[in-house]
């Protein structure tokens, strides 16, 4: 349920906004003090904001100057102004609407959908989680294509982090150095096998604690390799 908070000086107006608010499933806290308001503002999480232009301590432009330094939530200004110039201002310090008094409540409602709508969509689009692979000390994000190793981020080549990504999503599988090949380097390992080892033992310098007992990619004598849960 989505949570609108009310900076309005005037209780009347306020107390009508909420309650028409609330009848379409919002839920609704008031303040009529600006200072205060843009308190609970920037240290309480809100949907959405709707500001009146003219209040006692800190005017609506203020607060809408200062929330949009610190968050992208959607801000709806309420003002009798009905000056092109305090729209401009308004909208130029990062409010998304402005709408003046007197108004339709059922219009103030259908406005307050559209931007928690919109901002909804914007923010669902923008995140999608990064990819992630975690094992014991080892993070590898496929989607930023970086490491760290217990904590420290190391600097891979791209077929080095093919291939460790590659070993580390099918864990405790033994691969031999041609299907290794054949799966990073998309070709036939003619004359070509060296080339695993190779990358093998850069991997292993990155990840190993020690390269001579390695903890997570074994070597199987006689096969191949296989990364170990």
């Amino acid at each position: 349920m989505s949570r609108v908070l009310i900076i309005e000086d005037e209780v009347a107006i306020a107390e009508l906004e909420k309650d028409y608010l609330e009848l379409s499933g919002f839920t609704v806290e008031t303040e009529t003090d600006g200072t205060v308001g843009l308190k609970r503002a920037l240290s309480e999480d809100f949907d959405m904001y709707i500001l009146d232009l003219m209040l006692s301590g800190i005017d609506g432009f203020e607060i809408c100057k200062q929330i949009r330094e610190e968050k992208n939530t959607p801000i709806l200004m309420v003002s009798a102004k009905k000056d092109d110039i305090d729209k401009i201002r308004g909208l130029g310090l990062g409010a998304d609407d402005y709408i003046t008094k007197p108004f339709s409540p059922s219009e103030l409602v259908a406005r307050v959908k559209a931007h928690l709508a919109r901002y909804e969509r914007l923010i669902g689009s923008n995140m999608t989680e990064n990819d992630i692979i975690e094992i014991r000390g080892i993070k590898i994000d496929k989607t930023a294509r970086r490491v760290w190793v217990n904590g420290e981020e190391k600097q891979f080549t791209t077929k080095e982090f093919d291939l460790l990504t590659f070993l580390a999503e099918n864990p405790n599988r033994v691969f031999t150095k041609e299907e290794l090949f054949r799966e990073i380097w998309d070709m036939e390992s003619i004359g070509d096998i060296a080339t695993v080892t190779v990358h093998i033992k850069k991997i292993r310098e990155k990840v190993e604690m020690n390269t001579n007992k390695p903890q997570y990619i074994e070597t199987i004598w006689g096969v191949g390799y296989r990364f170990k849960l």
